[in-house]
């Protein structure tokens, strides 16, 4: 099963090709649809202040483009290509939480559906 934090090579349709992608979103339940949300890795570097350039060995030079997030079935996923670490994925969701207009996270994500009660800990 893919995780959040790893890079995978996805089949992202006609126009988008098969490029590397990071997987953004949570492991769905089996509730839930299978899908993923991404953010496609390009080659094609713009300096944009809504990109990450990660140095990893499993790509090309390049950066997690956060403007171009895209959700599609966890079918697409084609090949594991690696892991981001904590700091690599954190620049990524900064990149990311500018673009959306949204704080950059600083505690574990609290899902909507789930309740949380004062004293509880947030679930990962």
């Amino acid at each position: 099963m893919a995780g959040r934090g790893e890079v995978w090579l996805v089949d992202l349709g006609m126009t988008a090709k098969i490029r590397p992608a990071l997987i953004l979103s949570v492991a769905p339940s089996d509730a839930d649809r299978a899908l993923v949300t991404l953010v496609p890795h390009t080659t094609a570097v713009r300096n944009s202040s809504y990109e990450a350039a990660i140095a990893v060995g499993f790509l090309k030079t390049g950066a997690f483009d956060g403007q171009s997030l895209v959700t599609v079935p966890s079918v697409r996923l084609l090949k594991r290509l690696g892991r981001l670490t904590g700091s690599q994925m954190s620049a990524v969701e900064a990149a990311v939480c500018d673009w959306l207009g949204l704080r950059a996270p600083q505690t574990p994500t609290v899902h909507p559906n789930r309740v949380i009660r004062e004293g509880d800990q947030p679930e990962r």
